[in-house]
């Protein structure tokens, strides 16, 4: 088994490519054991002396370090991938779907319920593939008084230019299309 790495725009997180499906489609985000407890690579490479969280995404892990070196983490990293895929363990075991999705739960004025439907739309058709290509995902959180709420995670969580990706780029793709958007921060 070959896994391709690519970096990413944020130098604390590298995207590995096991040239297979990871999760097919979304992306799930661990930041401790315990929230890795039903997905075994996540936790085998949490366990690892430096990684600080893993993103599972369609066809990628991304993995992101606390302080340590590259040098040094990404031999074991590639290890455990390729050990876990080798093995054909299962990706996630009975349970972590629905963690997963009990996270905080989106906002918004039930009369805004087509602009929040077109808003869903274009972060999943425009920007999300965008984001996916750096490693990272992008979760819709909320919209009130004109203001998109946004969480981004993987590489895009804590990532430099996070901030600017979200007022740059998505807040005027968002302008774009619907005016009566004001502002695009951070949740």
């Amino acid at each position: 088994m070959f896994i391709q790495t690519e970096t990413t725009p944020n130098p604390a997180t590298l995207k590995f490519l096991p040239g297979q499906d990871v999760l097919g489609q979304g992306a799930m985000e661990f930041r401790s054991p315990d929230a890795a407890a039903n997905a075994p690579l996540a936790q085998a490479l949490l366990a690892i002396d430096g990684v600080q969280a893993v993103m599972y995404g369609s066809d990628f892990v991304s993995v992101t370090k606390d302080g340590a070196d590259w040098a040094h983490l990404k031999p074991a990293i590639l290890g455990t991938i390729m050990e876990h895929f080798a093995s054909g363990a299962p990706l996630l075991t009975e349970g972590a779907a629905g963690a997963q999705q009990q996270e905080d739960g989106e906002f918004y004025d039930p009369s805004d319920a087509e602009t929040v439907a077109t808003i869903k739309e274009l972060i999943e058709t425009r920007v999300r593939p965008a984001v996916a290509g750096d490693g990272g995902d992008i979760v819709f959180r909320g919209f009130r008084d004109g203001v998109v709420y946004l969480t981004m995670k993987g590489a895009c969580s804590g990532c430099p230019s996070s901030t600017a990706t979200l007022r740059n780029g998505i807040e005027n793709l968002l302008r774009h299309f619907l005016p009566q958007i004001k502002a695009v921060q951070s949740a």
